[in-house]
């Protein structure tokens, strides 16, 4: 019992790609509109485009066409997607990558820089590069055979000369002055690569591996600010001891939270904080802002009756306890009353809670 057990725990956790949530929601207007957009833009800036790099929290379809286990371009995911077809999203519907250009008024969703239907007149508003089950750990990539965030850069400049072809140098110069770049990974460094294998924690304690994980990041930021970037929006980790499959695996007959995770989390938040002030100071003609996206999942899940919702310690996928992408089969059929599609990642509604509050409390911290 206890082989099986440990290899479903990696099975699971070797699927995900979690950082769930990047972002923060008004609750007043998911109360009285839910599904409707709030438009958090100051008619006062100008705001060209969004692009988006990170895992799957905000992956929409980068990894559909590579050999990996990390996509979900098949049913039940989608379900609630235009069309009601998967397209590679890790939710039942819309992801925050997407609800940001939504809520920002630029398009209805941000499509995935690889896919082959992507139009010339997608590039001009954004696209997205994310990709599910990466990290700020080169390894944590390479271990599910996804796109890494440096392989991610390149793709990015890659885009950057075909849009001058389509738009000019014009159109580029708007896309980084004034465009919203927004970096959203981590956590699957943490439950994946830190915990699940041996390769880092045999070499690292959590205090040097949190460093790894801050140089990673840092220097990522300061790449894309040397391409051009001037308006970086880089997230830190949700409570990841608290999603549904850690819960089920680490926490006991009681499914509590996996505290050394949130821990561990907490720390490289703290890190990650402090490394954006010193980026601010260094990079005065910049604006790198922190999104502080651990104290309101928490909220959500502990009192999801607040926000409009019923159910926060499980996932609609399955049981709610373990499934996630291959592992989920069936659904329930209430998903509104859910902040969890599957054992890891939240569906449409709570990513629109989150969004909504992030725009509301950051959006104008953007600009310069």
């Amino acid at each position: 019992m206890e082989v099986s057990v440990k290899f479903l725990s990696l099975l699971v956790l070797s699927i995900t790609s979690l950082n769930f949530g990047f972002i923060s929601q008004c609750v007043q207007a998911i109360r009285t509109n839910p599904n409707e957009p709030t438009h958090y833009y100051n008619s006062t800036t100008s705001i060209p485009c969004v692009i988006v790099f990170g895992d799957s929290v905000v992956d929409t379809g980068n990894n559909n066409n590579l050999e990996t286990i990390m996509k979900v371009n098949y049913p039940p995911y989608g379900k609630d997607f235009i069309g009601g077809k998967p397209t590679g999203r890790f939710s039942n519907g819309k992801v925050p990558s997407d609800l940001i250009a939504e809520e920002l008024g630029i398009k209805g969703i941000l499509p995935a820089y690889l896919d082959p239907n992507l139009q010339d007149e997608d590039l001009i508003t954004g696209v997205n590069f994310a990709s599910g089950g990466g990290g700020f750990d080169p390894l944590t990539s390479e271990l599910v055979n996804v796109i890494s965030l440096s392989d991610q850069l390149e793709l990015f400049k890659e885009y950057l000369i075909r849009l001058k072809g389509i738009a000019g140098d014009d159109r580029v110069a708007a896309v980084l002055k004034d465009g919203l770049f927004f970096v959203v990974t981590g956590s699957n460094d943490i439950t994946n690569t830190y915990f699940s294998t041996p390769f880092r924690k045999s070499h690292y304690d959590v205090p040097s591996y949190t460093d790894l994980m801050l140089s990673s990041a840092s220097s990522f930021i300061q790449d894309l600010y040397g391409i051009g970037a001037r308006k970086i929006g880089v997230f830190g980790l949700p409570p990841i001891g608290c999603v549904p499959s850690q819960r089920t695996l680490k926490g006991g007959l009681e499914r509590d939270c996996a505290e050394n995770f949130n821990e561990m989390v907490q720390l490289f938040n703290t890190k990650l904080s402090a490394e954006i002030n010193h980026l601010n100071t260094k990079y005065p003609d910049a604006r790198i802002v922190y999104g502080d996206i651990y104290n309101l999942p928490l909220d959500l899940i502990y009192n999801p009756q607040k926000y409009g919702f019923s159910f926060g310690n499980v996932g609609c996928c399955g049981t709610g306890k373990l499934e996630v992408a291959f592992l989920c089969k069936y659904t329930c059929s209430n998903v509104g009353d859910y902040v969890f599609w599957d054992s890891f990642h939240l569906t449409e509604k709570a990513y629109r809670v989150l969004v909504r509050e992030f725009l509301k409390k950051n959006l104008n911290r953007f600009i310069i």
